[in-house]
């Protein structure tokens, strides 16, 4: 189940963007705060490793929102959580523009790990610690955490950034819904070595996370079988959305709020034909945009 604003409080907001954090992130910070695992001598030194490692995290997503941003896109929100972060974004549907939001957040890691490791290599000739010292360790479990945490995200296993990536490429030269389909059923294979992992390594929350992998792989299969069943319908001439530049459906696939009755918004005029409600703006199925009637409305050739 992927974090939303319920069951969580809002932190700040930055640029635009809200921060929030799920409850269940105090319960887990207790559990590994509490087990030192021999790093340190006190446990204060194991809260500041735990927070550094959602600080690092939370500049990862703010990777992906801001790159969203940077190309049109929607990105508002962030929730944090024990299993790591989701920033939700909505970048223009291309493959380009895709293909940015997902590879900016692993880009972040590959800054980060710049200055953390000429900290390392020069930290004590510089005198800035003893060798073997508390703020050495901690400085080099940064330094790991945000290396595991880049090569993890770039494992080519929906929902990863490498997944995503793997979709966003494939998008290019088999479609947005084809792609999909492929990411995912390469996501389902590898989630396998996850699950494999995770037993070796004896690790409940890699286990959870393979769980969590395995179901998002799963709706990314049903959402790409819809998304083909989409391609395969009948376009409607004249119009074109504004977001995505894609023809609209022609069938009964909008629903009245209001009535619950369905209809062809665009065969009515955006108006629902059993109560008459009448709406300002209308939803394109292929990228989930919100637009007005006038803008979908494609001019007439030259020379009509």
């Amino acid at each position: 189940m992927t974090p939303t604003q319920k069951g969580s409080f809002r932190l700040f907001q930055f640029a635009g963007v809200t921060v929030f954090l799920h409850w269940s992130w105090f319960v887990v910070a207790l559990f590994e705060i509490r087990d030192p695992a021999g790093r340190y001598h006190s446990l204060a030194w194991n809260a500041a490793e735990y927070l550094a490692l959602f600080g690092i995290v939370l500049l990862h997503e703010f990777g992906h929102a801001l790159a969203c941003r940077s190309v049109g896109g929607r990105a508002d929100q962030i929730v944090l959580w024990p299993l790591g972060g989701v920033a939700y974004v909505s970048p223009p549907q291309r493959p380009g523009a895709t293909l940015w939001s997902i590879v900016a957040g692993p880009l972040v890691n590959v800054v980060l790990a710049v200055p953390m490791t000429m900290l390392l290599v020069f930290g004590e000739t510089l005198g800035w610690w003893v060798k073997g010292s508390e703020v050495q360790t901690f400085v080099w479990w940064l330094w790991v955490i945000n290396i595991v945490l880049l090569v993890f995200n770039l494992m080519p296993v929906y929902p990863l950034d490498g997944g995503k990536i793997l979709w966003a490429v494939l998008w290019f030269f088999l479609g947005r819904a084809k792609s999909l389909m492929v990411a995912s059923i390469v996501g389902m294979v590898g989630v396998v070595g996850v699950i494999a992992f995770a037993v070796v390594a004896h690790s409940i929350w890699i286990g959870i996370m393979a769980a969590f992998i395995l179901m998002s792989c799963w709706r990314g299969l049903q959402t790409a079988r819809a998304m083909v069943r989409l391609e395969r319908l009948p376009r409607r001439d004249g119009f074109l959305c504004p977001l995505c530049h894609e023809a609209p459906q022609a069938g009964v696939f909008w629903q009245c709020s209001h009535c619950g009755a369905r209809f062809d918004t665009f065969e009515t005029q955006a108006k629902c034909p059993q109560c008459a409600a009448q709406f300002a703006m209308m939803k394109c199925l292929n990228c989930g945009g919100l637009s007005p009637l006038d803008a979908w409305i494609m001019p007439p050739p030259a020379g009509r």
